[in-house]
Order: C-alpha cells, then structure tokens, then sequence
C-alpha cells in the first residue's frame, strides 16, 4: 500500500517561525539578512522553496551557486539582478556606469567592487520601492569571487529597503573528497564574505521525526532494530533518509547504511544517486553528464551540444522519471549532489567529450568565455588558439574589474600553452592577477610553474618581486624586507620603475618591522639608496626616508618636506600610506587633513575599496587631533565595514589612539594588548609603539602618571616614523608629573629638534614641553605659545590639553582667577571635543580653585553613531543620495535613519537640525 507524501519540512518548526518572521518584517518595510547554513542534504533548498511560496505579492530574485561557474567574475550576482535592471536608470550615473561594465552591458573602466556594491544596493531599494523584494541565493559555497563579496557587502548595508536577502550555503563538514581530475568537483575555498551575517545553523532532524521520515522512504519492512541504526548513521539528515534507501537493496538496508568507518555522509548519499544514474540507459547518462558540465541550465545550448553528440529529445525521460533533473527553463538537478554524482562518474574521455560539444554549441560572439572554457576542458594536450581565446577572456574579465576570474583563465591558458616562454608569461601574468585581486595564496605555485620553463632576465626578476610581494601580503612582518630588497635590486635595470616601487615597499616593510629589527630599516636604506630613483613623488618619499633611516629624523626634515609637497596622487595607495605618514612625521595636520579629505572624497566617488580604509584611518586621526572624535569614530565605522567587506582585519592602531583620547579605558588597553601581542608574533614592532602611545595618552588623562611614563618609555624604545614624537609629548607630561625631570628634559631636547620642522604641531609640542620643563619665568608665555601653535594648525585636541596643563600651572602658582579661565576653557573645549577623562581632569582642578562645575555628558542628543553622521551630514546640506554614497547606504535607509533622528530629537525637518544638534 503506498505511503502518503510527507511534506519534505517535517521537524523545522522552529527555522520556519524565523523565516516567516522575517518576511513579514520585510513586508512592514525592514530589511533582513539570514545565511542558512548545514550540511549537503540538511534541508537549506527546502527552506528558501519555503520562503519562496510564502512570499506570496512580493518580487523574487533568485540565484544559484554553481562550481563551474566559480571563476566567472559577477556570474552569480548578474543572474540574481538580471530580473531588476529595469531599475538601473534610477541609479546615479556612477553606479548605472559601475554595473553596466561589471555585466558586461557596456564598455568602460573597470569598477571598483565598492562601486558595484552600491550600484547593486542602489538597485535592490529601487526595486523594493515599488514592491518588496526577496532575493534567494542557493549553494552560496560555489558563489564566485566578486559575487561573493558584493552580495555580502550588500547584505551588511541593507537596513530600511524592505528587502530580504537569504543565502543557503554549505557547510565543509561532510564535503565529498574532490576527485583527482582537474576539472572536477572541489571543496570551496575558504573566502572572506558571508561570516559575520546573522545565520541560522541547520542540523539533523529529531529521532522521532528522522524516523518518521524514513518510514516514508522506505520501500519495505525493515527490523526496528536497523531503523534506529540509520537514523543514528544519517545524523538526521533528511536527503539522506529520503534518498538512500532508494538505492539501496533489501539485503543492503538490513545492515543499515554502510557501517563503522564508511565514508561521509555527501558521499554515500552522492554515491546512492550515482548508482541510479549507472542504472539509466547510456543516452540518458550522456545527457546527464552534458546537463552537469553546463552550468547555468541553458536548456537550447544544452540540446545543441546533444545534437552534436547524437542524443535525441527522448533521453530525458528516463532521467526525469528517475526524479534526477528537471527538463525545464532552466534545466535543474533534483539536487546538487545529483550533479557532483553525474560528474564524479563520468570517465575523463566523456567529460572531455561533454566540453568538446557544449564549446561547439556556445556562440563564439554572445559568449566567448564560456565557449574558450569549454575548449580548454576538451582539450587533451597543450593548444595555442584555446590559450589564446582563455588570455582573451582574461583581458575581458580584467575590463569589468574581475582579476581573480583573469587569474583564472590565464592560469588555464599557461596549462594549455606549448612553447615555454608563453607559457612562463602567461602563468606570471595569472599570478599577478591573482595578487591584485587579494589572493596571494595563488601566486607560489604559479612562479613555480614559470620557472619550469626558460625565463629571459626581466621574467626572473619579476618572479622575484611577485613571491617577495606575495609574502609581504601574508606576513608584512619580519621576513618580508629582505627578499622584498633583493627583488628590487634584481629589477635595477631591467624595469627601474618597479624596482622604485618594490623598494619602497621594501621600505614600508621596515618601518612595520620597527624595533622587532632595530637595524632593518638602515640596511635598507644602504641597499635603496643605490637604486636609481626619479624626481616623482615615490622618489622623493624614497630620497627622504633614506635620509630619516640613515642620518636621522632632524637631517630628513628638509627631504621629507619636499617629498610632501611633490605628493598629488591620492589614487596610489601605497603613496597614500607613505605620505599621510610624512605629512605626521613633520606634523603638518593641514596636509594630512587635505591627503585624506581628497582620498576619501576619490575612493567613495569612484568605489576604489583598496583605498579607503586606509584613507579613512588616516582622516579619522586627523579629525581627532582637530577635535572632533565623533566624527572619528564614524569615520572607522566606514572604514572597518570597508576592510569587513574585504575580508581584511580591522586596523586597530587609529581606534586605539581615538579611544584613548576619548578616556574609554578598558577598549583601550584591549585593543593595545592585542596590538602588543600581534606585533610580537608577526613581528610588526610599529604597531607595539602605536600601542605604548595610546597607553600613554589614556593614562595621562586619567592622571596616572607613573603608567603613562612607563608607557611612553615602551614607545620610545624605538623611535617609530610619525609615532614617536607624539610619544615624546606623552613622556614630557607623564615625567614632570611623576617625578623624573631628566627624562622630561631629554624628550624635550628631541622635540626642539622636531621644532625645526617650523610647523604649528612641531612648534606647539616644544613650546608646552619647554613650558612643562623649563623656569618658571618662561613658562607662562611657553604655555600661550603652544596654546597659539596648536590653534594656528587646527590642532583643537591638543590646544585643549595645553591649556588644561596651562591651568594646573596657574593653579599651582596660586593664580586662581586665571587658572579657572584656562580650566574652564579646557573643559568645555574637552567636552565638546569628546575626551572625558581629560574633561574631567579640568573638572576637578576648577573644583580645586573653589569653583563649582557640574559634570557635563560629552557628546549631543543621545543618537546611535550612525544616526549622528547622517545628522551631521543633512545638517550640512547633503541630499539623501549623497548621505547614503558617503556611508554605503541606500537613500531610503538614510530617510529612515532621519525619520528617527526627527522623532528622538523632536523635531519635523532638517531646517531644525542645527539646532537641535547644539549642545
């Protein structure tokens, strides 16, 4: 008697409460972001079908992961925003400009994925206006590169869109073992993305459920005894119950599913569906192998390259019938494992046969690429036109911003390449690809392979920048300055221009290493000073650390000037790193300020992410010591969803020194800990100076002096580039405060030296260490000088400090009515600016001159951070669009963030805003 159907969500009460959850959230106007994750078989498809059938009205978007698909850069994402391109002309210019190239729609410059991300966020709110969408992303394990990152860029930002964006993604636990062809199923690579978006992690069904289930699938009795056995070997997992016992004998199911030591889970379930295809007539496998290797279900491809191989419309029968695949508009598998099973089982003549075909079949106009991968998996051994056709492909993917997909091609290309120097070039090529595009990983095995073959001169030398590249990009610590030297020195006269390039690398690699190898940085300045340098701003930065490195910071000062003034560049990110440390190391906070703001301003104009966490790191340090850390702490919310969306650690140093000045204790010491411990096992010594700094600064304010100086004499163990002078000011306040004027008057000799740079932080910094060391007959105008200096150079944060010190003085001298004028300046300035502890040690010593001062909280309204910004940002006259390009937000998020600041603040409109905003 046949069973009744079960429906296949048996046993997920709790997953389809969220998920319903979260489409009615949708539905009232919230954006949501969930990541189903488990294993193959665990039930994700199920869940999103689910979402699907409930969304009843709303828009569906929905897309696949597909292995084979992998190295096509935006392949996936194209897929999923085909069905909403109506929308694209709603966009901004720059973003209908970003996607059309991406897509391959139009012809330009190749986008940053940050722009493609805000053109593919732009363009999910743009649809959801009308109607809310929801967007299903299944097998996200196989998504491609770009896809991956946009998508997870995306689903960060998403706030008031009324969009839902799910992926079903699975686990490694349980992955089939890849087999030995090249071409065959992989386990996906661990990629930056997805981790760190709400999930909901699926696992096995109950006992009584996974029982339930299998009676169902069951073709006959079965002992009780080797039931309760294969539901404990399937762990609940439901394709396994449901699909196992389908190819599986009576004999076989009598002693379960395999035993102690059987293979994986995937594998034995992928293993059940192989043996139904082997059961298929020997068109009907052909069929299926075609289906597998083509990977998006193009169903008229499909049935052309079955023509060419004789297999005719009546195959598919027996497939379908066998509940495999589906022979519909799109050609689906019954699950993806069908697929890997199909792939897995097919010898490597047929799969070659299956390419052959399909790249026949594929329109060498419409879809080059396809029909070049295609032939260089039929092919059997090396073949120049298929090379040719993948570097072509390459060059395509590299137009629309794709280099990892062109690493990939080439890497294909330089396989298939026959004569040795073609193949070196192109395998140097793929590796250079896959550098740009953050994946040095790729790059060893590549040199490796072109060194196989004859390299001329220039080849070798460029080998040897590209290793000493890629591990400076995995280990920038010790280990990395060396070979990054020698590189350089070998490009010496094949290619000055990247010999000028590797060595100031080289060079950024020493001052990271910093005390770690106290003699680093000077033996590469020996070594670069010979290289051959142009009077271009690199050279200039080259010619002024060298000068820094070898005869000292008073002697770089000069060089170090002009190679500031010649930078102009704010699109070259390595001389963005070098400049905006200058501009700190001479103490020109205008030039920092000015490096940054157009740094900034280019890489949100034109979405060049390699660019702006750095650019906004740096800005952030610059606003604070202006005196505004509000404004710094929104500028490292921007910067650390930037380097997440990359997939790169948040920099710590820049929130360290904010969080410090701010008086937030425990963040700081944690994330100096952690900078300390970082910098001690990767040997990256700046960052342990970075960290004594903000110690230092930390326990200043908070008046504890003796910790500020040991702090500030940590730092100073190593005079570090644009860090040490800071550290210096640092230890002048902590040593005259904790009783050790000799070491005050040592710092305080240095930043004499510092002064000759002439500008107002240089100036300012020796004028309140002379005043904090010198006679007491000098000290009040030394006091009002560094108070003029650090007004002069809109350095508000430390003409705060200076006049707080300014007021301890006078007190002390029993001057009391000045000294409340200056603490009572200090205090509000410190109040306004966002530092507490130093607010509050202005507050005690006006209490201390008999004046009452109530505590005052720091900051405006009480509003989330981000709430502020956009604040500050109407304030200042920007449209909902230009908010929301600035911070990576859809306009119609902005207009909801408003919509709340209006309400918490008590206002209707953002004429009111300034005012409301005043402290």
């Amino acid at each position: 008697m046949p069973r009744a159907t079960r429906s296949p969500l048996l046993g997920r009460g709790r997953e389809l409460e969220k998920l319903d959850r979260l489409i009615r959230d949708v539905r009232d106007g919230r954006s949501r972001v969930l990541v189903l994750r488990g294993d193959a078989g665990i039930g994700k498809t199920a869940l999103l079908e689910h979402v699907a059938a409930q969304s009843g009205q709303l828009q569906i978007a929905r897309t696949a992961g597909v292995e084979a698909e992998s190295d096509f850069a935006y392949s996936t994402l194209q897929q999923l925003c085909a069905p909403l391109l109506s929308h694209l002309d709603g966009l901004p210019p720059v973003q209908q400009d970003a996607l059309r190239v991406a897509f391959g729609l139009s012809s330009g410059t190749p986008p940053e994925m940050m722009a493609v991300g805000m053109a593919v966020l732009g363009l999910f709110a743009e649809a959801a206006s009308e109607t809310p969408l929801v967007c299903l992303v299944d097998d996200a394990q196989w998504l491609d590169l770009m896809s991956r990152l946009i998508l997870a860029f995306v689903g960060r930002r998403l706030d008031a869109e009324a969009v839902a964006l799910i992926f079903a993604e699975r686990t490694a636990d349980g992955e089939a073992e890849a087999p030995d062809a090249p071409d065959g199923p992989h386990a996906p690579a661990a990629l930056p993305g997805l981790t760190g978006l709400p999930d909901l992690p699926l696992t096995g069904l109950t006992d009584a459920d996974a029982r339930t289930l299998l009676e169902e699938a069951l073709p006959g009795p079965v002992d009780a005894r080797v039931r309760d056995r294969i539901v404990a070997e399937t762990g609940g997992n439901p394709l396994a119950l449901r699909e196992l016992p389908r190819s599986r004998s009576a004999a076989e199911l009598a002693f379960g599913f395999g035993g102690h030591g059987a293979a994986g889970l995937a594998t034995r379930v992928e293993d059940g569906f192989r043996r139904r295809v082997e059961a298929l007539p020997p068109d009907t496998r052909t069929l299926l192998l075609v289906a597998a290797v083509e990977p998006v279900g193009d169903a008229p491809l499909l049935w052309r390259a079955l023509e060419l191989l004789e297999v005719g419309p009546e195959a598919a029968a027996p497939a379908e019938t066998a509940d495999l695949i589906s022979m519909g508009a799109p050609v689906r598998f019954r699950h993806p494992l069908v697929r890997s099973a199909v792939w897995r089982g097919a010898d490597a003549a047929a799969l070659r046969a299956a390419h052959r075909a399909l790249g026949e079949a594929t329109d060498a106009d419409r879809d080059p690429d396809r029909r070049a991968w295609h032939q260089a998996h039929a092919a059997v051994e090396p073949d120049e036109d298929v090379a040719a056709a993948l570097e072509s492909s390459a060059d395509r993917a590299l137009a629309r911003g794709g280099r990892a997909a062109a690493g990939s091609f080439l890497e294909r290309a330089a396989a298939l390449t026959p004569d040795s120097q073609g193949r070196a070039r192109r395998a140097l090529a793929a590796a250079q690809a896959y550098l740009d595009s953050g994946l040095p990983v790729r790059v060893p095995d590549l040199l490796a392979a072109a060194e196989l073959g004859q390299l001329d001169a220039l080849q070798r030398a460029t080998t040897a920048r590209l290793r000493a590249m890629a591990t400076h990009v995995v280990n920038p610590g010790l280990g990395a300055v060396e070979p990054l030297l020698d590189a350089a020195h070998g490009l010496r006269d094949l290619d000055p221009a990247a010999a000028r390039r590797t060595s100031l690398t080289a060079l950024g690699a020493a001052l990271s290493t910093g005390r770690n190898d106290p003699d680093g940085l000077r033996r590469a300045a020996a070594i670069v000073r010979d290289l051959p340098t142009d009077d271009d701003a690199a050279g200039k930065i080259v010619h002024g650390l060298i000068s820094w490195a070898a005869d000292g910071p008073v002697a770089a000062i000069a060089p170090l000037e002009q190679a500031l003034h010649s930078f102009t560049d704010t699109k070259d990110l390595p001389l963005l790193w070098f400049a905006a440390n200058v501009a700190m190391e001479m103490g020109d906070l205008r030039a920092v300020q000015d490096i940054t703001d157009q740094a900034v301003r280019f890489a949100r104009s034109t979405g060049t992410l390699s660019i702006l966490p750095s650019a906004l790191t740096y800005r952030a340090a610059a606003v604070g010591y202006a005196g505004s850390f509000s404004e710094a702490d929104d500028l490292l919310t921007d910067a650390a969803a930037a380097e997440q969306a990359m997939g790169l650690a948040v920099y710590r140093a820049t929130k360290a020194m904010v969080a410090a000045h701010q008086g937030h204790k425990q963040p700081t010491l944690d994330l100096a800990e952690s900078m300390d411990r970082d910098g001690e096992q990767h040997g990256l010594g700046r960052l342990i100076g970075l960290a004594a700094y903000a110690r230092a600064v930390l326990h200043n304010g908070f008046g504890d002096y003796p910790l500020a100086l040991q702090a500030a004499n940590r730092g100073l163990e190593y005079p570090d580039f644009a860090v040490h002078h800071g550290t210096l000011s640092e230890l002048v306040e902590a040593a005259t405060r904790a009783g050790d004027p000799q070491a005050a008057a040592r710092a305080c000799g240095q930043l004499a030296d510092w002064s000759q740079a002439g500008t107002p932080w240089a100036l300012g910094a020796y004028a309140l260490a002379d005043a904090l060391t010198g006679a007491p007959k000098v000290a009040e105008d030394r006091y009002r000088e560094a108070v003029e200096h650090f007004t002069e150079g809109g350095l508000d944060t430390f003409a705060a400090r200076a006049r707080l010190l300014f007021g301890e003085w006078l007190r002390r001298q029993n001057r009391r009515a000045q000294a409340r004028e200056e603490l009572r300046a200090a205090h509000e300035a410190s109040v306004a600016i966002g530092m507490e502890a130093f607010a509050e040690r202005a507050r005690r010593e006006l209490l201390a001159t008999g004046e009452t001062v109530r505590r005052r909280t720091v900051g405006g309204p009480i509003l989330t951070p981000q709430e502020a910004q956009i604040a500050r940002l109407a304030t200042a006259g920007h449209s909902n669009a230009e908010i929301g390009a600035e911070l990576f937000l859809s306009p119609r998020t902005v207009e909801w963030h408003l919509r709340n600041v209006f309400a918490k603040l008590g206002i209707t409109s953002r004429r009111e805003l300034g005012d409301a905003l005043s402290p």
